[in-house]
Order: C-alpha cells, then structure tokens, then sequence
C-alpha cells in the first residue's frame, strides 16, 4: 500500500482486509524488517494501484495473528502532481537528537517528492541539540535538490521551533550565526518553501522516522 506517495507495509488478514487496532488505527512499516512500527489512519492509506480506498479491516481481527502485507509496485500507479500545483509540494522531513546536549549528534531526514522517497541519516560528531536540527534541514534541502529556483515548491517539517524562527521569523540567533547565516542563502534561493511545524515524539509517521534515523545515526556511531 501507499502512505504519502510511498509505498509501506501493512498488516491484513488472510482476505488482505486492513487489520485495525482498538483505536481503528493499521500497522505500518516502512520496510517489512523494520522492528519499528506506525499507527495510520486507515484513511491515509491507498492500494498502490491507486485504484480505490484501502481495503476495509476484518471485523474482530487482531495484529497477533495476522501478516505483515505490501502491494507490489504497479505500472497504473498515479503521477505525482505537477509541481507548484497544490498539493505538489515536495515534502522535506527532518529530525535531530542529541545523546547529552552539548552531546553526539545525529541527524534524520525523508524527502517525499511525488512518488519519489529518499530518507538519510548521518552521524555528525559532538555538537548541541540546535545543531543537529539546523544541519538536518540543511542535508534535506540538499537531499531534494531544493537550492535551485526550478519552480518546484518545498515544504519542510521539522519539530523545532527554534529553527523555524532563526530561519523564517526574523529571531535573533546567539549561536550557530555562520550555520544560520549559510542556511538562510540556500533558502533565498528558493522563493517557494515553507515550513510547517509539527509535533515531537506525537506518532506523526515522518517525523517518527525522522528521529528513528537520527538515534539510530547516533547509537552507530564510531566508538573511542
């Protein structure tokens, strides 16, 4: 199936009917092997036929006993929408953590463009928390190729409040000035993005996988 253009693992049953929880949310996994998994609104969710709606949950059936599913990639998929056409934007997904603050530092981000999805994450050496957030939005606009005026338009998610305002609100940034200030160029090249702000370890799916790959980022990194 599909969630936001890409396409993930969801549990079925045997009928490939939606397996929902007490809540009526699916199970969703980015990769069959991921250990993490994701509670969607089964209304988010499409075949990735493209073809109709999610398929409907099996009445009384639980996560327990049932299989982890994804349809296959078809040829009939949807084309992504043009770009600055609404609803086109390229999504720009990112996350830092920190182990400690100042600490080690990771950095997560996934990029949605059409049906398009690339994710990274990359360990980044001792730093502060800010850092982390600043860099990851700086590797996301680079992952989408968002420093250039192609026409396309960008939406970047992040959940911090403090790199939304150094970057796009006019705060006063104490540190991080030459961070900021490079940042800010690369945005100036793009006249159409935004940035939405979003809730922190809430269960939004993205940001979720965003903060996965940052920890995960971090826990791997290079021991002394």
């Amino acid at each position: 199936m599909r969630f936001k253009g890409g396409v993930v693992w969801v549990r079925t049953d045997e009928s490939g009917a939606l397996v929902l929880d007490t809540d009526g949310r699916a199970e969703m996994k980015y990769r069959e092997s991921d250990a993490k998994s994701y509670r969607p609104s089964p209304g988010n969710l499409t075949p990735d036929s493209g073809d109709g709606p999610a398929p409907p949950a099996a009445p009384g059936a639980t996560a327990s006993s049932d299989s982890i599913a994804s349809v296959r990639k078809s040829s009939h998929a949807p084309k992504a929408a043009k770009a600055g056409l609404p609803g086109g934007a390229v999504e720009i997904w990112t996350d830092g953590a920190c182990s400690g603050n100042p600490g080690p530092m990771g950095i997560g981000v996934v990029v949605i463009d059409g049906a398009t999805r690339r994710e990274a994450g990359e360990y980044l050496g001792e730093g502060t928390n800010n850092i982390a957030e600043l860099t990851a939005i700086e590797r996301g606009i680079e992952l989408a190729g968002a420093d250039r005026d192609d026409g396309r338009r960008f939406r970047i998610y992040t959940d911090s409040s403090y790199s939304i305002g150094v970057l796009s609100k006019g705060w006063k940034a104490k540190a991080n000035q030459e961070l900021i200030a490079r940042l800010k160029r690369r945005l100036a090249a793009v006249p159409r993005v935004e940035f939405v702000k979003v809730a922190g370890h809430a269960g939004v799916p993205e940001n979720e996988r965003c903060d996965e790959l940052a920890t995960g980022a971090v826990q791997g990194r290079p021991r002394r």
